[in-house]
């Protein structure tokens, strides 16, 4: 029997993933094909999600990495560590949308709260996440993450973070203490 952990592998993503992972990241928010899984954000937002440039950054960046997960030798999911001091940032988390809703999700964050402990020694995983986004903060808080009620501006008019559909946009900081 198949289960979400079967034949995984974690690894830091390198330069030779990137336009690999940027095609798994669209796919996961943006456009039709998005739609498939529960992670969309095609409703409220068009245009791109993220650019090779991006990615790239956050690949050769020393404080960052980008976990990526692979199942068959095929890229199925990602996500950004960054360390920040005392915390981490999670961001960047994509899954494949054909594999969402199968745990495996879970075991990513589980694994990635788990590495940002042990190579960093942070004790709070930090990210951001639309406000609107009721059902994946949801998720989150599921997770163990509390909302904040602390917001920063969604970046209108700067399209490398896509083109947003509504004028009520936000990034609500969540947060999760480690143990």
């Amino acid at each position: 029997m198949e289960t979400a952990a079967t034949a995984l592998t974690f690894r830091d993503a390198t330069a030779a993933d990137v336009d690999e992972l940027v095609a798994l990241i669209e796919s996961a928010y943006r456009g039709d094909d998005s739609r498939v899984g529960w992670t969309t954000e095609a409703d409220i937002l068009e245009g791109q999600r993220t650019d090779p440039e991006g990615v790239l950054e956050v690949v050769k960046s020393p404080d960052s990495r980008l976990l990526t997960v692979e199942r068959d030798g095929r890229i199925v999911a990602c996500c950004q560590l960054e360390h920040r001091g005392e915390n981490a940032y999670f961001g960047m988390f994509a899954v494949s949308p054909l594999l969402q809703g199968a745990g495996l999700g879970k075991l990513i964050i589980a694994e990635a709260e788990r590495q940002a402990g042990e190579d960093w020694g942070v004790k709070e995983m930090q990210m951001t996440v639309i406000s609107v986004r009721d059902d994946l903060i949801a998720w989150y808080e599921r997770r163990g993450y509390r909302r904040t009620g602390r917001t920063t501006p969604f970046p209108y008019g700067d399209e490398r973070f896509g083109i947003p559909q509504r004028d009520d946009l936000a990034f609500e900081l969540l947060v999760k203490e480690l143990a």
